[in-house]
């Protein structure tokens, strides 16, 4: 039986998918995101283990929670996919018990690997951390054609997908980067939702308590304007944003 590295669960999450999920954070992340928020999960030995029956016998407390508003687990991170075995066998007992599962996940992974995964998962969170491909790898330290690719394939097998992008300011804003969504999104058809996550600080202490540098300090946080601008450029392609103000 395949044991999974859990960094932390969250029992009430009301953003990471529709209704109220179990969200559960998995350790381990081969991205290095500037400004990401959960650092201390980038580590794969840390965490705590569990089987796949305890992580759902130990959520399942909720589940009247998860029937009464349309939610479910979502495995999120650090990067999921990490953990694919596990993963696999977290969502197959899933949908033994008529569990909506969510994939949270950079798209960091090969198709041919994660197919078996994606048998088993009803919506896809995929985040798109900058289009333009050397800035994603100066904002991450990957590039952004695998998680392309794997739209492209959620798009094929029809699952859908809450495509989100972090704007960051004068980091993830230009006009380039945000036509470069709007002119890819408007390509797919499996496009549930589109959401523009307003970059926050909230983080920054894990950075600190760490003794890490945090290389985006001076960074501020994106607010309503922000979220405004970047809204009316990805929609001149047609697409909606789900958070615009509009």
């Amino acid at each position: 039986m395949t044991k999974g590295r859990i960094h932390s669960i969250e029992t009430f999450g009301t953003v990471d998918g529709p209704g109220i999920r179990s969200v559960l954070f998995l350790q381990g992340c081969p991205l290095r995101c500037k400004y990401c928020h959960n650092r201390d999960t980038w580590d794969p030995k840390g965490g705590t283990e569990y089987t796949a029956d305890e992580l759902i016998n130990n959520v399942s407390r909720y589940s009247s929670y998860w029937k009464a508003s349309g939610g479910g687990i979502t495995a999120s991170g650090g990067e999921a996919t990490l953990q694919l075995d596990f993963l696999l066998e977290l969502f197959k007992k899933a949908k033994e018990k008529n569990i909506h599962t969510c994939l949270d996940t950079s798209g960091f992974v090969d198709i041919e690997k994660i197919d078996k995964v994606l048998d088993y998962t009803d919506l896809v969170l995929l985040d798109f951390k900058h289009m333009v491909e050397e800035e994603a790898i100066n904002l991450t330290g990957v590039g952004i054609e695998k998680t392309i690719k794997l739209a492209k394939h959620l798009d094929e097998r029809n699952i859908p997908i809450w495509f989100r992008h972090v704007l960051v300011p004068g980091v993830t804003d230009s006009e380039e980067n945000l036509s470069k969504i709007g002119e890819f999104a408007a390509t797919l058809n499996n496009i549930d939702r589109l959401e523009i996550l307003p970059y926050h600080t909230m983080g920054v202490h894990k950075w600190e308590n760490m003794g890490l540098k945090y290389d985006l300090k001076d960074v501020r946080d994106a607010n309503d304007e922000d979220v405004a601008r970047a809204a009316e450029i990805i929609e001149r392609y047609g697409v909606k944003v789900f958070n615009s103000k509009k």
